[in-house]
């Protein structure tokens, strides 16, 4: 599809529109599963006069799913999730190519970024589609005007889904949101592989030094941090775990890995990275005990994992040495943070891979579906991606890599389920 006529927007460089659908035809070969959801909804058309307001990652996949849904029938608004990830040629293909409105320029300013999604809800959607709850917030604060329109929607991160959930505990969330991260086929392998690979990528592109021998700090051992541990470990680092959960912590262990207190690890670390979704994970305290050179890096959704704000008071000055990696002075040491505490793999990287992000915009395209077929029957309330959905993506993916797997016959169906049956 080629528009005549550019929708509202605001990207950097239309120009760039070529070069960014030959990259979103790219990433959408290895995004098999949303293709065959794609051909299905463009006949069915469910989404028919629906106006999706989506605040994600404008990434080649990203647009991959905004045209499926814009081929289901809806009319989509994109914004970006975070100031650092947009992909400009991306965003530009989707406006001129698709005729898509997108508003979102890499490295916006945070007036920018917030106005960039008051644009998107000035289409007053029916559906929102976040990526760490920013959308929904505003909408929940400042735009209160608009909740009547919305129907449902949907939430990509763990950091996002806490939000939603401390909202629904409180009371104020005003319409139901399903956790798209929740889903197995979304955190099992888009945090653990996805990320995994994604983020020591973007700590390559930014750093290009060598991880064999290197002590690295991986803050987190959920899926996120488990993943980047295993790929850390994988090339030759030695990996150090900090950890809050005991169970999560015990698990390290078992695993291979050195646990212990972030105090602890900041003597020792080379590298850091927070994968926690919580704030001030690496303070002031730990930068004062940390090696020159030390670099830290961050994973999670938000730029507060890594209290910034101390540091540069810590520091005497402050200069980009690399492209996304700045250099603080601390007089005997310096200290690196790379792409100002944000995504790192967003950031300096190009996210994660497209075969991962295929079953996480899956489940979006999907529970999109369910909230549509389910409208005016759901409280507000954070619910799971039914299960039904997670094991159709999971056999259509093994399908689209060629591999099958086993069906109970009738006995064992019937075994599964008895209580009688023993020694």
């Amino acid at each position: 599809m080629t528009t005549s006529t550019a929708p509202h927007h605001d990207v950097v460089d239309i120009g760039l529109a070529d070069v960014g659908a030959r990259r979103v035809e790219w990433a959408g070969r290895e995004m098999p599963v949303l293709a065959g959801i794609r051909r299905r909804l463009a006949k069915e058309r469910p989404f028919a006069g629906l106006r999706i307001a989506a605040c994600l990652h404008v990434t080649t996949e990203t647009a991959n799913l905004a045209t499926l849904l814009r081929d289901a029938g809806a009319s989509v608004a994109l914004c970006a999730s975070n100031p650092l990830s947009t992909q400009d040629d991306a965003a530009a293909a989707l406006v001129a190519i698709e005729g898509i409105a997108v508003f979102a320029r890499k490295g916006e300013d945070r007036d920018t970024y917030y106005r960039h999604m008051n644009a998107v809800l000035e289409t007053k959607p029916q559906i929102t589609m976040d990526d760490g709850a920013d959308v929904v917030t505003l909408l929940h604060t400042e735009r209160k005007d608009l909740l009547p329109h919305v129907k449902g929607g949907t939430e990509e991160t763990t950091t996002g889904v806490i939000r939603l959930r401390a909202m629904a505990a409180e009371g104020v969330l005003a319409y139901p949101i399903i956790a798209v991260n929740e889903a197995q086929t979304k955190h099992m392998f888009d945090n653990q592989y996805g990320t995994g690979q994604s983020a020591v990528d973007g700590i390559l592109r930014a750093t290009n030094i060598l991880l064999a021998g290197k002590t690295v700090v991986v803050a987190g051992y959920g899926w996120v941090g488990r993943g980047v541990a295993s790929r850390f470990r994988g090339m030759g680092a030695i990996v150090v775990i900090v950890e809050v959960d005991p169970l999560r912590g015990l698990e390290a262990a078992m695993d291979g890995y050195q646990v212990m207190p972030i105090a602890d690890a900041a003597r020792r670390g080379d590298l850091f990275i927070t994968c926690t979704g919580n704030v001030n994970v690496i303070a002031a305290k730990h930068f004062e005990t940390m090696k020159d050179g030390a670099i830290l890096a961050n994973a999670g959704h938000f730029n507060d994992e890594i209290e910034l704000g101390a540091l540069a008071k810590q520091a005497r000055s402050m200069r980009e040495i690399r492209r996304f990696v700045d250099e603080y002075d601390l007089g005997d040491r310096k200290i690196f943070v790379l792409g100002e505490g944000r995504l790192v793999n967003h950031v300096a990287a190009e996210a994660n891979p497209a075969a991962v992000m295929d079953m996480s915009f899956a489940n979006q395209a999907l529970a999109i579906e369910y909230l549509v077929r389910k409208a005016g029957t759901l409280a507000p309330q954070v619910y799971p991606v039914p299960r039904e959905l997670d094991e159709q993506i999971s056999r259509a993916k093994l399908e689209a890599m060629g591999m099958r797997i086993d069906k109970m016959t009738e006995e064992q169906a019937i075994y599964a389920k008895s209580w009688k049956a023993g020694t």
